[in-house]
């Protein structure tokens, strides 16, 4: 039951090459810098993995975080709800060569997607995104003289998620806005990999502030001072170091 590991290389080591990951964050709130940098130090030092489809919120900013996973080379394919966001430059010139696909999903049916695949709903529908080009191709039903799209739900292989409190069970909570994406990615994920600002032992956390259960988690790892998307963009960060 003891669900800590020993490193962030450890924490990641079981992505593959082409697999879906499910990353948390609304912007830098709840974004996972850490393990998301342990992932592109694997892919420099071994060459994997890549091919990936990433689902997020946006697409990145700056030359950290999401953004430097992407300028590494290893995103085949970004699922998100805002590719234009403050500093998307590294996605931007990607996609506008050609080099990586972009499934663009309204907010609110990306999170009621990821939810579903939690859930076990394999589809839905819903009004949003009906009559415009996002709706090309999807079956469409009428309900109450509405017309609304079906939508699929969105699982992956491995969700990165960062929480404020986690005990080694993997009972989570998170601090304000950063409790976004990450509770849905935890239940959506196939392996949900968790980094928390602090671990305490299993009873060392009040149930009734637990907001996912570690039934939905795989993997623990305490990050005691992480890095804030935000705050690296300020001052001209890359990552790498000189990437």
């Amino acid at each position: 039951m003891d669900k800590r590991v020993a490193s962030l290389a450890d924490a990641v080591s079981g992505i593959a090459d082409g697999m879906t990951v499910m990353i948390g964050g609304f912007g830098g709130a709840g974004a996972p810098i850490e393990l998301i940098h342990a992932l592109i130090d694997r892919y420099r030092a071994t060459g994997h993995p890549g091919g990936l489809t990433v689902i997020n919120n946006n697409a990145g900013n700056g030359h950290v975080g999401l953004a430097a996973l992407i300028e590494a080379g290893m995103v085949r394919k970004l699922v998100c709800s805002f590719p234009r966001s403050a500093d998307p430059v590294v996605f931007t010139e990607l996609y506008l060569a050609g080099k990586i696909e972009l499934e663009l999903v309204p907010q609110g049916t990306l999170a009621e997607r990821i939810r579903a695949g939690g859930a076990g709903i394999p589809a839905f529908y819903t009004p949003t995104s009906f009559g415009t080009d996002l709706a090309k191709g999807k079956p469409v039903a009428e309900f109450e003289g509405r017309s609304y799209v079906q939508e699929r739900w969105l699982k992956a292989d491995v969700a990165l998620v960062k929480a404020e409190m986690a005990d080694t069970h993997g009972n989570l909570t998170f601090r304000a806005a950063a409790r976004n994406f990450n509770p849905l990615m935890c239940m959506a994920a196939a392996e949900a990999v968790v980094q928390a600002r602090r671990v305490v032992e299993a009873g060392g956390i009040d149930p009734e502030i637990v907001v996912t259960p570690g039934i939905f988690v795989q993997k623990v790892l305490e990050v005691s001072d992480p890095a804030q998307e935000e705050d690296l963009n300020l001052a001209h960060a890359r990552y790498p170091l000189g990437g």
